[in-house]
C-alpha cells in the first residue's frame, strides 16, 4: 500500500507540474500576442508621424514655414501657386464649432436623459437605435446635406450658396451625437448610486441631481465624449467635400463656402498630381497640421479628464 501511494502521489505531482507548465506556457503566449498588438498599434502610430515629418520636410525645403501659417491664400494647383494653410484652417474650425453647437447639448441631453430618465427597456431599444446612425456611410451625410438641408436652410437665408459650411456642419454634429451620447450616457451610469440617493435625500428631484450630481461627477467621462466628437468632427472628409464646397477662402462666416484640411487631401490624392511633386507633399503638410490640430484637443481633453478625475 506504502508504495502503491508514493506511485500515485508522484504520478499526481507530475500531473500537477505539468499543468501548471502548461498554464504558464498558456499565459506566455497569451501575452505575446497582447504585447504584439499593442506594438503594432505604437509602430503605426509612429510610422504615420515619421511619415508626414519625412514628406513635410521635403515641402518645407520649397515653402517657407512662416509663409505656411500666416499667408491667407492657398492656391497649389494655380500656375502662381500660394501655401497659406489659413484658409483651411478657417474651414476646419469654423465646421467644426458649427458641429459641436449641435452635438454638445444634444448628444448630453440625450445622455442624461438615458442614464437617469429612461426605463430599462427603452434604454435597451433606444440606444441601439441612435448608435446606428454611426454606421451610416459619410458620402450619405454629404448628400444628405446637399439636397436636403441646404435646400431647407435657404427657405430662412434668402443668400445661403448652395455650398456652405452651415449645411455641412450641422449634418456632422448629427453623425457624431451618437458618440458624444453613448460615450457620456456610459461615464453617467458608473456615477455610483449613493451619490444619487444622498442627492434625492436632500430633497432634490430627479433633474437636480441629473445636472448637479451626476454630470459633474461623471464630468472626466464626458469631457472624453467631447473631445472624441472633436476629433470625428476635425477628420470628416466626405461631408465637407460634397457640401461645404471646395473653395479654401479665409472666412469664419458659416454661410460661405470654404475647404477644409480633409476636403483639400481628398481634393490632391485623385491622382492628378505627379509623386514627390510640390502639390503632392502639400498633403502631407496639411495632414501634419490636422494632426498637430487633433493632438492639441486631446493634450485638453486629458489634463481636463484628470482634474476632474481627481475633484470627484
Amino acid at each position: 500500500m506504502s508504495a502503491s501511494a508514493e506511485t500515485l502521489r508522484a504520478t499526481l505531482s507530475k500531473g500537477a507540474f505539468a499543468s501548471l507548465r502548461y498554464r504558464k506556457a498558456r499565459d506566455r503566449v497569451i501575452e505575446l500576442v497582447l504585447l504584439s498588438s499593442a506594438l503594432i498599434a505604437v509602430f503605426t502610430t509612429v510610422a504615420i508621424v515619421l511619415i508626414l515629418l519625412v514628406e513635410s520636410a521635403g515641402f518645407f525645403k520649397h515653402v517657407s514655414i512662416i509663409d505656411f501659417l500666416t499667408d491667407t491664400m492657398w492656391t497649389p494647383l494655380f500656375a502662381d501657386a500660394r501655401y497659406g494653410i489659413l484658409p483651411l484652417v478657417s474651414g476646419t474650425l469654423t465646421v467644426t464649432a458649427v458641429a459641436l453647437v449641435v452635438a454638445i447639448p444634444l448628444g448630453t441631453t440625450i445622455a442624461i436623459y438615458l442614464s437617469e430618465f429612461a426605463g430599462h427597456r427603452l434604454r435597451e431599444i433606444v440606444k441601439p437605435i441612435l448608435e446606428l446612425l454611426g454606421a451610416v456611410p459619410t458620402v450619405v451625410y454629404g448628400y444628405f446635406a446637399l439636397l436636403t438641408v441646404t435646400p431647407f436652410l435657404q427657405k430662412f437665408i434668402k443668400d445661403l450658396p448652395g455650398f456652405n459650411m452651415l449645411s455641412a456642419g450641422l449634418v456632422i454634429g448629427l453623425m457624431i451625437v451618437p458618440y458624444v451620447a453613448s460615450v457620456s450616457e456610459d461615464a453617467m451610469r458608473a456615477v455610483p448610486r449613493y451619490m444619487r440617493e444622498g442627492s434625492y435625500a436632500m430633497g432634490a428631484t430627479r433633474l437636480q441631481t441629473a445636472l448637479r450630481v451626476v454630470l459633474p461627477g461623471a464630468f472626466s467621462g464626458v469631457a472624453a465624449a467631447y473631445i472624441l466628437g472633436i476629433s470625428r468632427a476635425i477628420g470628416e472628409t466626405m461631408v465637407v467635400a460634397i457640401a461645404a464646397g471646395m473653395q479654401p477662402t479665409l472666412t469664419f462666416d458659416p454661410t460661405q463656402p470654404a475647404e477644409t484640411i480633409t476636403a483639400y487631401i481628398v481634393q490632391v490624392s485623385l491622382g492628378d498630381l505627379p509623386h514627390g511633386s510640390i502639390g503632392y507633399q502639400s498633403i502631407f503638410a496639411a495632414g501634419l497640421v490636422l494632426m498637430l490640430m487633433t493632438l492639441v484637443f486631446n493634450v485638453i481633453g486629458f489634463f481636463l479628464t484628470r482634474r476632474f478625475r481627481e475633484a470627484y
